[in-house]
């Protein structure tokens, strides 16, 4: 029998097993961190770090952080809170007259007959932020810009408060009903970083300036998802939707945009 120290450098036995279970992890880290983000269709990888960083589920692209080609991208300058808004009866006023100018693109009464977004109802601090977004140029819109050039802020909050009064495009849904809601609608993706859409954009929770999204038009919901994921929309503050959207299928894009739409 040997009287050798199992746990020793002289041990033939003990040095294979080590480097053996080295070399399983590497080729599995390899894998799972560098070969399977790059072989993923759908995704941009900007390089090696990025491909591990989006693999571990850490945020890439943040506010202030460098995003496509080195580029410094700022999010937002909105920093918004339920009590800066007013939604008295002369601010909604106010707003009722301003929106004249709006009716073009989103309908007279807030609900748009063309693939822009329907007003009607939206929480007043998802328009308020979006419109400031457009002014100082982290949404860009060739439609938008010239619209809301001259508007002051009290303006946009005026407008805020009007939309936000009109009555909803539709209702919130029940439980029962967002049950039959898509997995990735309802429960997302957590292997993927992906979180479910309810848990911002109202069924079970709502987040402060995310958007209702309940009869958006598919075509507005499929194209801004797009620009989330290739970056030519950055206006989320911390690359929230950015590192979701570049997560996602292009089938779960198209399911998202059909389910909200038929809401």
């Amino acid at each position: 029998m040997s009287t050798e120290r199992l746990f020793s450098l002289k041990n033939p036995w003990f040095v294979y097993s080590v480097v053996g279970v080295a070399a399983i992890a590497l080729i599995a880290g390899l894998i799972g961190f560098v070969w399977v983000p790059y072989r993923q269709g759908n995704q941009t990888i900007a390089g090696l770090w990025d491909a591990i960083c989006r693999a571990a589920g850490v945020p890439v692209a943040t506010q202030g952080e460098n995003d496509r080609g080195g580029k410094v991208v700022r999010a937002s300058e909105v920093i918004v809170t339920p009590q800066m808004l007013s939604s008295d009866s002369l601010s909604i006023g106010r707003g009722a007259t301003l929106a004249m100018r709006c009716t073009m693109c989103h309908g007279a009464r807030g609900m748009s007959g063309a693939d822009t977004p329907n007003l009607a109802g939206q929480y007043s601090e998802a328009i308020y932020k979006q419109l400031r977004d457009f002014k100082s140029g982290h949404r860009k819109s060739e439609l938008m810009a010239p619209h809301v050039r001259d508007l002051s802020d009290q303006d946009m909050r005026d407008l805020s408060a009007y939309y936000a009064y009109l009555p909803r495009v539709a209702p919130p849904p029940d439980l029962a009903e967002q049950m039959k809601a898509p997995a990735i609608v309802q429960v997302g993706s957590p292997m993927r970083n992906i979180a479910p859409c309810v848990s911002c954009h109202g069924g079970s929770d709502y987040k402060n300036t995310s958007p209702l999204l309940e009869g958006a038009s598919a075509s507005y919901i499929r194209e801004q998802l797009q620009a989330f994921a290739n970056g030519t929309r950055s206006n989320d503050i911390h690359g929230q939707m950015r590192n979701i959207a570049r997560q996602m299928t292009p089938e779960e894009i198209e399911t998202v945009a059909r389910y909200y739409s038929r809401r």
